[in-house]
């Protein structure tokens, strides 16, 4: 019998490309059947070790591309028809907060409810998520135990996973956000969400053949 198909969404909050490609993701899901691997890494890490950095700062004082930047983005929601996203006034916001809770809520088993609050506070009602006050009342009217979470994120197993989580993904070939990994095979970006789909289709009817 042939091991599941690994398909990995490599993630930081604090990416808008991120959590637009995000949404688009359970509609893959159904039509492929696969369930993808949600890894959070730290994209400052991220940046550092490959000695990359931000669209923000890439696109600053280019002529036209910001421009086309945000025409895509446009695009992008009217496709996946995405009507709750609104770019974070403060951004760029330090993660690493929010990025440690990640991992800390994936070991306290409340990945999913953490996952969506951190969204919602950073792209839907966004605040200033690196505020400790500010994080942990919103983390508070989403329900969520936060103490447990911001508790936990000290911890240094969890500091460890989140350094190795982002190690692993540079190691593998990232260098921004978001990536995918359709077994060993890597893309990047929100708008290779169809080529995504495509390799999952043909891997997965390769390994049915193989099977067969």
């Amino acid at each position: 019998m042939a091991a599941p198909l690994k398909v990995e969404f490599h993630f930081d909050f604090g990416s808008p490309n991120a959590y637009l490609a995000e949404l688009a993701l359970p509609a893959i899901e159904q039509r492929t059947g696969v369930k993808f691997d949600y890894v959070p890494v730290l994209l400052g890490g991220v940046y550092k070790a490959t000695g990359n950095m931000s669209p923000a700062e890439s696109l600053r004082g280019i002529k036209n591309k910001p421009e086309y930047n945000a025409l895509e983005t446009e695009r992008f929601l009217r496709r996946h028809n995405i009507t709750k996203f609104r770019m974070n006034p403060f951004f760029p916001v330090n993660t690493l907060a929010l990025m440690r809770g990640a991992v800390a809520a994936e070991f306290e088993g409340m990945f999913e409810p953490y996952f969506r609050a951190a969204y919602h506070h950073m792209w839907v009602e966004p605040k200033k998520m690196d505020d400790a006050q500010v994080f942990r009342d919103a983390f508070l009217s989403s329900g969520l135990d936060i103490d447990r979470i911001i508790a936990r994120a000290q911890q240094d197993d969890v500091k460890k996973k989140l350094i190795e989580n982002t190690g692993s993904a540079v190691a593998r070939g990232t260098f921004g956000s978001p990536t995918f990994f359709v077994g060993s095979e890597i893309y990047f970006g929100k708008d290779s969400l169809r080529d995504v789909e495509d390799e999952i289709l043909a891997q997965s009817a390769a390994a049915r053949r193989k099977s067969a």
